[in-house]
């Protein structure tokens, strides 16, 4: 128990002398000693120590030969503390600083990487993505040849694969939807708006893996919109709704849905041959 306690002293002892170093390093003149300080936290990970330093020396040493190597240090702790917005900042504002710099490739590099980190999950707004795709190509086109070109590319497609699977999840939606807000008696439709949603995706997107899921989407939701039709509309709509069926067929011949397709096909004859 004694030892315990003589351990926890210890302990307090240390963070309370490194607390005191810290406080002193911080309100010093002495820049170059406080330069090397911050370097000394960052290279430990001491991301939450380095930031406020950092922050400091940027503005001190602004002109100087440690300019760059205090900026980008900068947006790489705030990274390390995944502070993403202001990384990606920071990072954006080294390489406009320094376009030819040191650090420019890197930094260019992690504004894509940090605001990659920040893309929110599918169902969300996808700003931030599409933000990130931005970054990541445009590190691409700067550095054709870059040392992170395969990582970059790598990104670009899981990124695409968050849009397209967003996508797919407001065409699904729609589809749950139904007749809910109407029906196509009055035009506008969530049957209508499904099959515009999973179309545009795949005219967007033809090699996702979701290609075939989006194809289900529209056959069943060109089927539902048939049977929903006024009659002046239904024999257009089931003939569109069975060649929809048979393109899907052919398409996706060992597809789980091929039997659903076949038989909206018997039920669009009823109409389609009478």
């Amino acid at each position: 128990m004694k030892k315990r306690i003589f351990i926890g002293m210890c302990v307090t002892l240390l963070l309370t002398s490194c607390a005191q170093e810290y406080n002193q390093v911080y309100k010093t003149t002495d820049y170059g000693y406080k330069y090397e300080f911050a370097k000394e936290c960052f290279a430990k990970g001491k991301y939450g120590f380095a930031v406020p330093l950092l922050q400091d020396l940027v503005t001190i040493e602004k002109g100087t030969d440690n300019a760059q190597e205090c900026l980008y240090m900068l947006a790489m702790a705030e990274y390390g503390l995944k502070d993403y917005q202001a990384a990606s900042e920071t990072f954006k504002k080294y390489y406009q600083t320094y376009p030819r710099g040191q650090y420019a490739e890197m930094a260019s590099f992690y504004i894509g990487q940090s605001l990659f980190e920040s893309t929110p999950e599918p169902r969300l707004d996808q700003t931030p993505t599409v933000a990130a795709i931005a970054a990541f190509q445009d590190y691409l086109d700067i550095f054709p040849d870059g040392k992170m070109k395969g990582t970059a590319q790598q990104r670009l497609f899981d990124l695409q694969d968050k849009l397209i699977r967003k996508e797919y999840l407001n065409a699904k939606l729609y589809y749950n939807l139904g007749s809910y807000f109407g029906n196509c008696t009055n035009g506008g439709n969530n049957y209508e708006a499904c099959i515009i949603t999973a179309q545009n995706a795949l005219n967007d997107y033809p090699y996702s893996n979701l290609r075939e899921d989006f194809a289900i989407l529209v056959m069943k939701s060109k089927f539902e919109l048939a049977q929903m039709s006024v009659e002046s509309k239904k024999l257009q709509r089931y003939q569109d709704a069975e060649d929809e069926c048979y393109g899907f067929i052919n398409e996706y011949p060992d597809s789980k849905q091929r039997k659903t397709a076949e038989e909206y096909i018997k039920k669009c004859k009823e109409f389609t041959k009478g």
